[in-house]
């Protein structure tokens, strides 16, 4: 869907109007029009500002994006905004299905515009914008975790910091081994040729992955936005099955220790695999290189495999931490886009300060596994806010530790089981990068 010809939200119009603030739209194919909101971005990630090459091929890639910003004409450089924010609908893999979701970017309000309700007046103009457009779901990655609730988003899925002492961990006698395929290198050009469909097959066999446009995918493979010269650094190994598919592949940097040529760090920039078979020849591969002492992968999944591949699980270290947040509008059509996990009907409350997704609703769902939504009047089973239901969606939470948490009522006893029996998923919920 082109959301680029939507009218901006006259709620949010207005409310910087009265603060003497401009809310518009970017022609973000149009260069000279990008280049002022591509230096407020920068600028709000702490990133230097872009040369003009950065923003013509920026513009070529996020054509498709709406780029909306404020003003403030009163201030020295009236031409550069003082907020931002990016927004496109892609697909978002679900357990059993995907639906379509509002993907939010790019959110920056400058440090001396801060406590005027911009952020607010942005982001409840972009769901409010959603909603009209009949997109059912809202979602992002944040860089800070604090401000996103207040707006009915939960975090939905969860990522793990991970880092494996190499040659301490080992391979386990028990592990894959001997894989039917093979690993070769690839370069960046190859990569973003050849492995876009595995991705997009991963992507879609995990609950939580977002769809990877083909800006962010060619940044990983470091075809685009290489101002820095990064894929100079970057080695890329693709797993090839035993007929020639490629299945999985991985990007990474060595980092060398000061004192010790030994002792490299493998930074994993991106890992994705279609096939259980690629994942493990993959990770062995990372695990064994000569003159390494660590692997390091930021955005491994919270329920990562090759955790149970190691010969002593106590050489990894993991950290998890919040990564894929949601946000419901449309309750009826986000809970039928997804499969269930057992055969039973609830009443949901959901509270919505925002008024876009509350009232109660019936959840039905079948021995199919598929679920029919309607609104009621009868009395709910469960009372949740929105970014509860939110952060329960995919599965990755247990309702049970959200009840014990103060974040659900529940009206009938045993609606607290019933509800995570319901909601299950066979699989990990996961979002393989950010965006």
């Amino acid at each position: 869907m082109d959301t680029r010809p939507l009218p901006l939200d006259s709620t949010s119009l207005d409310a910087l109007a009265a603060d003497g603030l401009r809310y518009a739209l970017v022609d973000g194919a149009d260069p000279q029009a990008l280049a002022p909101w591509d230096t407020a971005s920068a600028r709000g990630f702490h990133d230097r500002r872009p040369d003009p090459e950065s923003v013509d091929e920026h513009a070529r890639h996020v054509a498709h994006r709406r780029i909306t910003g404020v003003w403030d004409a009163s201030i020295p450089s009236p031409e550069v905004p003082v907020a931002t924010v990016a927004s496109w609908v892609g697909e978002l893999s679900v357990p059993g299905g995907t639906l379509d979701s509002w993907a939010i970017s790019n959110v920056t309000v400058a440090s001396t515009h801060h406590r005027r309700g911009i952020a607010r007046a942005l982001l409840q103009g972009e769901l409010r914008t959603a909603s009209a457009a009949d997109i059912p779901m809202a979602s992002l990655t944040v860089s800070e975790a604090t401000i996103y609730g207040r707006f009915g988003f939960g975090a939905a899925t969860r990522i793990a910091d991970l880092t494996i002492e190499a040659k301490r961990a080992g391979w386990s006698p028990t592990a894959p081994a001997d894989p039917a395929g093979r690993l070769v290198f690839v370069s960046s050009q190859q990569a973003y040729e050849s492995c876009r469909d595995l991705v997009d097959r991963a992507g879609r066999a995990t609950p939580g992955d977002f769809a990877i446009d083909d800006y962010h995918w060619g940044r990983h493979v470091g075809v685009f936005a290489d101002r820095d010269k990064r894929s100079a650094t970057l080695r890329i190994v693709r797993y090839d099955d035993a007929a020639g598919v490629p299945q999985g592949v991985v990007v990474y940097r060595l980092v060398s220790d000061a004192t010790d040529f030994t002792k490299h760090t493998v930074e994993v920039d991106y890992l994705r695999s279609a096939t259980d078979e690629a994942h493990a020849a993959l990770w062995r591969y990372l695990l064994e290189l000569d003159l390494v002492a660590a692997v390091h992968y930021e955005v491994a999944s919270p329920d990562e495999p090759v955790l149970w591949m190691l010969r002593d699980q106590r050489a990894a270290r993991v950290v998890t931490f919040d990564h894929h947040w949601l946000r419901i509008l449309d309750v009826k059509a986000a809970l039928e886009a997804r499969s269930y996990g057992a055969s039973d009907a609830l009443n949901l409350g959901i509270d919505d300060a925002l008024g876009i997704a509350g009232g109660t609703y019936r959840l039905e769902a079948g021995a199919d596994g598929r679920a029919e939504v309607r609104a009621t009047d009868a009395a709910p089973d469960l009372v949740m806010n929105v970014a509860t239901l939110s952060a329960l969606y995919l599965g990755s939470h247990r309702a049970a530790t959200f009840a014990s948490a103060g974040h659900i009522t529940a009206a009938t006893p045993g609606a607290i089981t019933r509800l995570d029996a319901l909601l299950r998923s066979t699989q990990t919920p996961f979002l393989s990068y950010w965006y």
